[in-house]
């Protein structure tokens, strides 16, 4: 499933728990195509997963991760964000863990922004999403979420529910042209923090 880079975590005075850094897949590679839904919530193996999601998503400066990006076949997401150096423009997004995720466009606006996808390093384009949405799933423990995004939040987590059926951004760009190096609308961004 990739390479692991392990350390321990403490939880609680008693508990510990492994944290790992995954590798995250990459466009052209292995890529699960359909995501299969959490059977249990609440499990050690689903904490673990979300550990290592969040985890990785932190040791890349990401903004978001979705499970078959490490190579895990589930329908999970993880998001959120204060600021981003990644995404120097856009506002914070909270920090969500989403399980078997559901879309729901509350409106026909479709507006254009920029993506990128860890999966795709070194790229962004300009890809048209629904302004408004509702998302609605489950957290880890399986309590039922049921909220409204918009503009970036709506983005990301359009995003990464992609990961969950198999497609990525560049799938979804109206014009090809406006898919390019990150350095053409980023000059100033540290070519090596966007790999």
């Amino acid at each position: 499933m990739g390479k692991e880079k392990g350390r321990l975590k403490s939880l609680s005075s008693t508990k510990l728990i492994a944290m790992t850094v995954r590798d995250i897949l990459k466009m052209g590679g292995p890529h699960p195509l359909l995501a299969q839904p959490v059977q249990a919530f609440g499990t050690t193996d689903l904490q673990s997963l979300i550990v290592n999601l969040f985890d990785t998503m932190a040791a890349v400066n990401g903004a978001c991760l979705a499970a078959p990006q490490i190579g895990v076949d589930l329908q999970v997401v993880i998001l959120g964000f204060d600021q981003n150096e990644r995404y120097p423009d856009e506002p914070p997004v909270p920090r969500t863990m989403l399980i078997k995720p559901a879309i729901t466009p509350l409106d026909v606006d479709m507006t254009d922004g920029w993506e990128r996808c860890l999966s795709v390093p070194c790229l962004r384009g300009v890809v048209p999403r629904h302004a408004r949405i509702r998302y609605a799933g489950f957290d880890p423990e399986g309590h039922t979420i049921d909220l409204e995004a918009e503009r970036s939040h709506a983005r990301v987590v359009r995003h990464e529910c992609d990961h969950l059926i198999g497609r990525l951004y560049p799938t979804r760009i109206a014009d090809l042209p406006k898919l390019g190096f990150t350095s053409v609308p980023y000059p100033d961004l540290d070519p090596a923090s966007d790999d």
